[in-house]
């Protein structure tokens, strides 16, 4: 399912999904300007991550002030904070952010990632001819923060390339909130045997054990935000991804495709 954005945000915040929905995640984008001033102490996991701007985060009796030009060309600065405690947002500049919220009893200290504190790595890199080439940072998982009731990260699709790809599923719902630069640029959501194009500022809603992959137009980065709930008695880690089976060979090591090796009929 994808949701469209119809019109440029207004700011304040924009609910995208919620939580008694098949997400089971709380989703929205806080625009906020400059000079806006934001708190949350909802009985929630909350995390907040920034696409562009700069913010003063506050709570308890500490702050950290995150700033990002790029969300393409930058790591992500984020807070992550448990139910209940205060948190202030501050607009030094006009600011976009993305807000993730699940439902969590378990306590566990507010932190602060900074830019360099974020797991990047290069995917596909070297293999299939460089067709599945994607910058993939995870802010926290399963692995990561055990403590935690749910998942954020990104990924930079580069212009023609693959994402999400071997195509694959989890019993885990999934969310990707689009960006492309330039803006006008489009890509493609495929979801089980569906596509769907995708532009700036959509989001594709993957439902549990939706085969998905992604490929972004030729010339546009696609740039998108992935969020999941973990599930009672199942996290999701980084390797909770199934793939589909006609396809493991493309995981293979040194493996060769076309023109590498001859097509035969």
């Amino acid at each position: 399912m994808i949701i469209r954005k119809e019109k440029p945000l207004e700011a304040g915040y924009t609910t995208i999904t919620t939580l008694d929905g098949p997400m089971l995640l709380d989703f929205g984008i806080l625009k906020l300007n400059k000079g806006d001033c934001t708190t949350c102490s909802l009985d929630l996991e909350r995390a907040w991550m920034l696409i562009k701007g700069k913010v003063r985060f506050s709570w308890l009796d500490a702050e950290a002030v995150g700033e990002r030009a790029s969300c393409i060309d930058e790591p992500p600065v984020v807070l992550h904070a448990p139910r209940q405690i205060p948190v202030m947002v501050e607009a030094l500049e006009d600011s976009e952010l993305a807000v993730e919220r699940c439902i969590n009893e378990q306590e566990f200290p507010v932190r602060f990632y900074a830019k360099g504190e974020v797991k990047t790595e290069v995917f596909g890199a070297g293999v299939l001819n460089e067709a599945s080439n994607r910058t993939v940072r995870t802010v926290f998982d399963g692995e990561s923060a055990p403590y935690s009731n749910m998942v954020m990260g990104e990924v930079i699709n580069h212009p023609g390339r693959w994402s999400s790809y071997p195509p694959h599923d989890h019993p885990h719902p999934e969310i990707y909130h689009y960006r492309f630069f330039p803006s006008q640029g489009f890509g493609i959501s495929v979801l089980n045997e569906e596509a769907f194009v995708v532009h700036d500022g959509d989001s594709s809603l993957i439902f549990p054990d939706t085969t998905h992959s992604q490929v972004a137009a030729a010339g546009y980065a696609m740039y998108y935000i992935w969020l999941i709930p973990h599930l009672p008695g199942d996290k999701w880690l980084p390797t909770t991804r199934y793939y589909r089976k006609e396809h493991t060979w493309l995981l293979d090591k040194g493996v060769k495709i076309w023109p590498e090796v001859p097509a035969t009929l």
